[in-house]
């Protein structure tokens, strides 16, 4: 596949729709066995070989700028752009990114890697431009399941009222990580769906606008009878109300007719909405089959579609199967999710409790604020988002669930160090944004078993909880003593000096120890439980040193909240932190067991004289 190591943007626009076709099946045929090796987003990115060989075909994206949304859809740009070369890096420490990244690449407009931002962010472009009496084209590709996301309609609404030139591409493949859901994929499978639709547009309006008349109230009888029949008849009107011309659906995998269209819009002025139809995992039967497992996937087997075999029970299995637990003792538990029913193991709870399980789409603030609702109306609620997208609820958390001391339990999944995703998915921040909310109480399991037990434990406290955990093999623990708000486990007694350990890092910093006792010095060891309401004062008091281990951000963590102040901290920089694996990360980083207890040591000469 040596071909994909140079440009090929440039070539399309000289290449018949045959060559473009076999160029197509090679994308596929390599992204195919390449992911098999580095794992990544195959099943999105194989839906939109043929849209993105057109839009490189239309357009220019030396100058044009081209917005993709979430951007787990982008391998193809990235290929043509000349980095196919590098794919054997992805998503590894010092490889390619597995989302757009302007830093890697001027052909990549907009940094990006949560969902529903590119209108906004090309709405911003496209009006730079324009205050620079610029003429290049801007172009927005969001997903129907980044549809479902809030901003994408404060997007949609600032910029058919701003007359801005843009055009955003609707790649409509009815999935977002999970199916999608909602009145908005009602309304897109409407448009899928309607017959004849592109000819009925034109008949209808011409017959519309050819109805005369006759006085003010007649009139605006008329004009409401009017818009009945078009919003009966004419499914696209919803974007053409709020400022958009309206072309689809059209084949997202007929080059041809993708590239007429697009060609087209560049003569327009104005908001164009161009609706595309694609279908997720295209080309790899597997995939093709069950779109869902191969929308972030790791290594696998390229003849089977077999993903390389887990090794040890992940904590999210284990959340999900305690869930299901609890759910069948008590009926007033519930489960909401945002489009992350695969991700955060709910497909069991789902199955097991359909009329108690809720993907409200990908709408973090919603979920949250619903599930507000649900407690006060007397349900359990158990909301279930990544880390990293927990953040974008801030203020829902604060403001509709905290403030009324609501009992909604946040499972924070993908918390700390994430595999492979970069900085845009590090679950780094939420001990700093959860921790200074009243009423908020914050846990941190250091294996399965404990995990299990802090739900059992959040499901019966009155207030608003959160637990963060990895997505990775529990870590197992033989002594789990029961949970008890704010106390702390002792896990070894010593007298120099005190370790603290929050959620995971409880196994480095048992390594840790070991080789600190190896080198003379007699630690006590603590693992933290509790990172917010915790009460390890009284057990630090007689400690001169101290130093915390966690999986987050230094800044808000943890180890600033103790009193007495800790004499080190050892946590992620402040800084936002590259791809890699966890424990790749945590050797960079030295935050590792040998790194850690080589700056102690270092330390501890320094200071041995006050010991």
């Amino acid at each position: 596949m040596k071909i994909f190591m140079q440009h090929m943007h440039k070539k399309l626009k000289r290449q018949t729709i045959k060559e473009q076709y076999r160029l197509a099946a090679s994308i596929r045929k390599f992204l195919i066995k390449s992911l098999s090796k580095t794992g990544g987003h195959l099943a999105s990115n194989l839906g939109v070989v043929e849209l993105t060989l057109a839009l490189h075909t239309v357009f220019n994206t030396a100058q044009d700028k081209l917005v993709w949304d979430v951007g787990h859809q982008a391998y193809i740009h990235k290929i043509l752009t000349g980095r196919g070369g590098r794919f054997a890096s992805l998503r590894q420490l010092g490889g390619i990114s597995g989302f757009p990244k302007t830093s890697e690449s001027e052909h990549d407009a907009f940094d990006t890697g949560h969902s529903s931002t590119a209108i906004s962010a090309a709405l911003g472009l496209a009006t730079a431009r324009d205050l620079q009496n610029a003429s290049h084209k801007v172009v927005a590709i969001v997903g129907d399941g980044s549809m479902t996301g809030g901003l994408s309609f404060e997007g949609l609404n600032n910029a058919g009222r701003s007359k801005t030139d843009l055009l955003v591409v609707l790649n409509d493949n009815q999935m977002s990580i999970s199916q999608n859901v909602g009145a908005l994929s009602r309304h897109l499978n409407k448009l899928r769906t309607t017959s004849g639709y592109l000819g009925a547009k034109k008949d209808v309006r011409n017959l519309l606008n050819n109805v005369p008349a006759v006085g003010k109230k007649i009139t605006r009888g008329i004009e409401t009878a009017k818009n009945l029949v078009k919003y009966a008849i004419l499914p696209g009107t919803l974007f053409e109300e709020m400022g958009f011309r309206y072309f689809g659906p059209i084949d997202g995998h007929n080059i041809r007719e993708l590239t007429k269209v697009l060609e087209q819009t560049k003569k327009i002025k104005g908001p164009v909405m161009v609706h595309v139809l694609t279908k997720k995992g295209k080309g790899y039967p597997p995939a093709e089959a069950a779109p869902q497992n191969y929308h972030g996937i790791g290594k696998y087997n390229v003849e089977t579609g077999e993903p390389a075999p887990p090794i040890g029970q992940k904590y999210t299995d284990i959340f999900a199967e305690k869930l299901c637990q609890l759910a069948a003792q008590d009926s007033s538990i519930v489960a909401v999710t945002a489009a992350m029913l695969d991700g955060t193991g709910l497909a069991n709870f789902r199955t097991r409790y359909p009329t108690r399980f809720f993907d409200v789409g990908i709408a973090e603030g919603h979920a949250v604020t619903f599930a507000a609702g649900l407690a006060k109306g007397g349900l359990r609620p158990v909301v279930c988002i990544y880390s990293s997208f927990m953040q974008r609820a801030y203020d829902n958390i604060l403001h509709d669930v905290a403030l009324q001391n609501l009992p909604v339990v946040f499972a924070l999944d993908r918390a700390g160090a994430v595999t492979g995703e970069g900085e845009t998915h590090q679950g780094l921040y939420d001990l700093a944004y959860l921790s200074h909310i009243p009423n908020m109480t914050v846990l941190a399991p250091s294996n399965g078993a404990e995990l299990a037990a802090m739900l059992e434990f959040a499901l019966r406290h009155t207030g608003p909880v959160a637990i963060r955990y990895p997505s990775e093999a529990a870590f197992e623990y033989p002594h789990v003593p029961e949970i008890a708000l704010g106390r702390a486990q002792t896990i070894l007694q010593g007298k120099d000096i005190a370790i603290v350990s929050v959620g995971t890092m409880l196994e480095t910093a048992l390594d840790t120890a070991a080789i600190l006792k190896e080198n003379g010095i007699n630690p006590s060891l603590y693992n933290a439980r509790f990172v917010k309401s915790h009460n390890m004062g009284d057990s630090l008091q007689n400690y001169k040193y101290i130093f915390t281990i966690e999986d987050a951000a230094e800044k808000g963590g943890y180890g600033q909240s103790l009193r007495p102040s800790p004499t080190h901290a050892f946590a992620f920089p402040d800084s936002f932190i590259v791809t890699g694996t966890r424990q790749e990360l945590f050797k960079r980083y030295r935050l590792n067991a040998t790194a850690i207890a080589e700056q102690i040591l270092q330390y501890m000469q320094y200071t041995k004289g006050d010991l």
